[in-house]
């Protein structure tokens, strides 16, 4: 094109950016930008970028050898309505480095769509970035579609708009690609954003664990310092690189020469520790930027864990690294660690770090840190690298779920958590990458507060949602740190188990018994109906075959080997014993060998670097540590089994009406409020959920005519809190007939409230449906059966959306009081089915209708699934909803990194 798009009409800015246009995000090659609505101010930028442009790429942007834009067409690019023409500027530090806009076509809802790329950053993915956050932009201003020309020998621009996911049309023209599609996210564009977001943070990530250089900031020759310590630990680990200690004041540091500043260094630097006061931090950051360095560690405290004045300057590090391409770990952290042999880097305050092995390790306390890692040795668990995010400031658990998912040198991950920062991308990223690699987690703070630290970097989740969050993911939840290093030193060592069945082999009958009861406690399965016991007299050929018959046996699925020191023999044979059959061994062996933690050597099986390998046997000190480990790599190989589910098609759906009550609720309350009674009936009708005829009265005139309307036999009850749904205090009075029981009732409920006269529903078992909103990262589904001692109790299922129709099945089954549906002593079972197709429209409600914040169906009666009332097998005989404007469950939009305090 000649111009800069169609020519809508230069009024002045007429609406302000919404602040969340503006995002930090991490490029196709780990580096980091800042985009941002365009402002007037950037004149000079867009000035500068045309001058660094090449001839090729204006001309392939304007279709012409422009090489300056004249003072009109800069007024125009620069002066945007933010809603009919709107442009995003991509900047690293203070310059300017690319440009999109759309401009919308008068009177319809499609808009031009064009970018402009500095040479030197093209084929950072930039372009896709900024289609991705126009198409975001445009979606909020009504716009449905985006046209592009582009001409044809511009291939890479081209592969910009075809790869992005969109079903664009093709049309050639005098040698213009045009090509249309709309910006409505799909499927396909989701997956195809959150592929590249993949890769983009996997990058950063490796940019960080693998440098080719390390400078030390605050190296000291004082052994009392923190950068004493850490130049120590890179020098002694072995960095397979050039270290520069920094330090204005000595000369060497280490006997390692040293530089005044990092920008006095010859050569690039690649990774920056930073071990220096907090208050000398910022200007550290600014040296970095001007000497292109690609990530820092912040070992230095004083920001976010002291209050608001460290949060601020912790904010404001973060965007100065950021706006200049750096991650950064920390601050407040303990450090860095990648075991690769072509890396060897410790950039931590951990003298000793485990070996060479498969287990990626995240902490975010760096004061666990050392004892972490220290316990991760002693129990022989090698680790392909280690990262202590400290405040986690930027880098956080989720990017390096993102590094790992893709890092063949991993293949557990261990997270020990204190809070989220994202918890719904957690939860999907976590989920996708349970499927290939178990993912172990242990997260402090159920009954505590976040610490000062992370409060600005983190989202409170309260612990139900935790739990239906770690449940939809597949993760493995641990209770304790003891815990998380049982169950990754199985997974590191011994395959899943294909099923729950266990057999117990050992030399001792008394804790042979202790093992069988421990098994059955976890919910697992007895292979056989006693342990094996091979006898103290036992050999250990006698161990061997005892051990490689339940091997052998297609009736079992893993094996706990129990083994106390014989009175005459040495264990070391035996030891040989278990190590020799796991090696060759498909199924999980695991061990209370000696009472030992950990991987005594004679359970070690080599690998090439030394390490435990697989097939070492994995030993516990009681045998209840080890059934628990197992209990929960049981359950994780269930759920790597599991289907994936689908989220189905529900006929009866009225999702355009449902959607215009809710919005016409909400103009004329745009705080929100209670639906009434026929709205909340309207509502639920709209998605097919069966309610009880209900009318609310005021006195007893009108509930006699409300009950005539319904049809006998009816209930009345009170709406009063302290009453509701309470039949043993008198809230609720059934079996009412007549005209006469009618008044008789209504004169019995306490007066003061409105009644409800409802029609009464067959005999059958109580139930309840919630949809719960956090704000932190959406709806939970949560169900239970009905009753005080069941809430007492908290019996309730949860689930994250979207619910499938496998998420429905278990979320059913899943309560404890499970039984009272299923046909308990010799009732009648309820129709399942029935309340899980009511959970999926409730879920397909809550997922349609963000702007619904609370559901409860309260109760939820259901019967056997023959003719049960009046043909249906469930009704629901009270609900309440609540709307208001949505939170978490908006869609996330275009790649973004978390930026704290948002």
């Amino acid at each position: 094109m000649t111009d800069d798009g169609p020519r809508t009409e230069d009024a002045p800015v007429s609406l302000a950016a919404p602040p969340h246009w503006e995002a930090d995000v991490v490029a196709a090659d780990g580096g980091t930008v800042h985009l941002r609505p365009i402002t007037p101010e950037d004149a000079d930028g867009i000035v500068g970028l045309m001058e660094r442009s090449s001839d090729q790429t204006r001309y392939y942007r304007f279709f012409g050898p422009m090489r300056r834009l004249s003072d009109k067409d800069l007024h125009r690019f620069t002066h945007v309505d933010h809603d009919a023409r709107v442009a995003f500027v991509v900047l690293l530090g203070d310059r300017l480095i690319g440009v999109g806009r759309y401009d919308r076509y008068p009177g319809t809802d499609d808009a031009e769509v064009a970018f402009l790329i500095e040479d030197a950053h093209q084929r950072r993915g930039l372009g896709s970035v900024l289609l991705e956050h126009l198409a975001a932009a445009a979606r909020e201003r009504g716009i449905s579609r985006f046209v592009a020309e582009v001409l044809s020998q511009n291939s890479q621009m081209v592969r910009v708009f075809l790869d992005a996911g969109y079903s664009a049309k093709r049309s050639y023209e005098d040698g213009v690609v045009h090509l249309t599609f709309p910006i409505a996210p799909t499927e396909q564009s989701l997956a195809v954003a959150h592929e590249r977001e993949q890769r983009s943070e996997s990058r950063s990530i490796g940019r960080l664990l693998n440098p080719g250089s390390v400078a030390v900031v605050g190296a000291s020759n004082d052994p009392a310092k923190v950068g004493h310590a850490v130049l120590g630990n890179l020098l002694e680990y072995g960095f397979d690189g050039p270290i520069y200690p920094v330090n204005p004041t000595v000369r060497h540091v280490r006997g390692v020469p040293a530089y005044a500043d990092i920008e006095s260094i010859p050569d690039d630097v690649d990774l920056a520790v930073l071990a220096v006061p907090a208050d000398e931090v910022p200007a550290v950051v600014e040296a970095c930027r001007r000497k292109n360095v690609h990530g820092l560690v912040v070992i230095s405290g004083g920001f976010g864990e002291t209050g608001p004045e460290g949060l601020a300057a912790e904010r404001a590090l973060v965007a100065s690294a950021r706006a200049s391409g750096m991650r950064v770990v920390g601050p407040n952290c303990l450090g860095i660690v990648n075991t690769d042999p072509a890396v060897r880097l410790n950039a931590s305050l951990a003298p000793d770090v485990p070996g060479r092995g498969r287990v990626g390790f995240f902490a975010q306390s760096g004061a666990l840190g050392v004892a972490l890692l220290e316990r991760a040795r002693g129990r022989g668990i090698g680790l392909s690298s280690f990262v202590s995010a400290g405040n986690r400031a930027d880098v956080s658990g989720n990017d390096l779920l993102q590094y790992w998912a893709s890092d063949p040198g991993t293949e557990v991950v261990l997270l020990h958590l204190e809070s989220f920062g994202n918890p719904r991308k957690f939860a999907r990223l976590a989920r996708g990458v349970g499927r290939t690699k178990p993912v172990v987690a242990v997260k402090s703070g159920r009954h505590v507060s976040m610490t000062a630290g992370l409060a600005g970097t983190s989202v409170a989740v309260p612990e139900q949602s935790v739990a239906a969050l770690f449940a939809s993911a597949g993760v493995i939840r641990v209770d304790t740190l003891a815990q998380l290093f049982d169950v990754g030193t199985l997974l590191a060592h011994q395959p899943l188990p294909g099923g729950d069945r266990v057999a117990v082999v050992g030399n001792s009958t008394a804790m042979g018994v202790l093992v069988a009861d421990a098994v059955l406690e976890q919910g697992l399965q007895l292979a056989h109906e006693r342990p094996v016991d091979i006898g103290t007299q036992a050999r250990p050929e006698d161990f061997r075959l005892a051990l490689q018959a339940a091997l052998d046996d297609d009736g079992v699925d893993s094996v706990v080997a129990v083994f106390l020191p014989p009175l005459l023999r040495g264990e070391q044979p035996f030891g040989r014993v278990l190590r020799e059959v796991s090696a060759g061994a498909s199924k999980p062996l695991v061990a209370n060998f000696l009472s030992t933690d950990g991987i005594p050597d004679e359970l070690v099986v080599r690998d090439a670097d030394g390490m435990p390998g697989r097939g070492s046997v994995p030993s516990f000190s009681t045998p209840e540590r080890a059934v628990i480990a197992l209990a929960k790599m049981s359950e994780y190989a269930r759920w790597r089994r599991r289907p994936l589910g689908v989220v189905p098609e529900l006929d009866g759906i009225a999702e355009d009406d449902a959607r215009t009550l809710v919005t016409g609720t909400l103009a004329g309350a745009p705080e929100g409020r209670q639906l009434t009674d026929d709205e909340t009936m309207a509502l639920l009708g709209a998605y097919g959920l069966p309610m009880l005829g209900t009318r609310r009265v005021e006195d007893v005139e009108q509930a006699v005519a409300a009950a005539e309307e319904i049809g006998y036999p009816v209930v009345l009850k009170s709406t009063a809190p302290w009453l509701r749904d309470r039949r043993d205090l008198g809230g609720m009075r059934f079996d009412l007939t007549d005209a006469d029981d009618v008044r008789a009732a209504y004169a019995a409920i306490p007066a003061g409230d409105p009644v409800i006269v409802q029609e009464q529903a067959a005999p059958g078992v109580s139930t309840v449906v919630e949809i719960v909103d956090d704000p932190s990262f959406g709806a939970l589904v949560s169900f239970g059966v009905g009753g005080v001692a069941t809430d007492l109790l908290g019996d309730r299922a949860y689930r994250t959306l979207p619910l499938t129709d496998l998420d429905a099945h278990e979320l059913v089954r899943e309560p404890r009081a499970w039984p009272l549906l299923d046909g308990y002593r010799g009732s009648a079972p309820v129709d399942s089915a029935a309340l899980e197709d009511l959970l999926l429209r409730v879920a397909r409600l809550a997922d349609d209708l963000p702007e619904v914040l609370s559901l409860s169906l309260e109760p939820v009666i259901v019967g056997p699934a023959d003719a049960w009332h009046g043909g249906r097998s469930l009704v629901i005989a009270g609900a309440g909803v609540r709307v208001g404007p949505p939170t978490a469950r908006i869609d996330a939009g275009p790649r973004r990194m978390f930026r704290p305090g948002t």
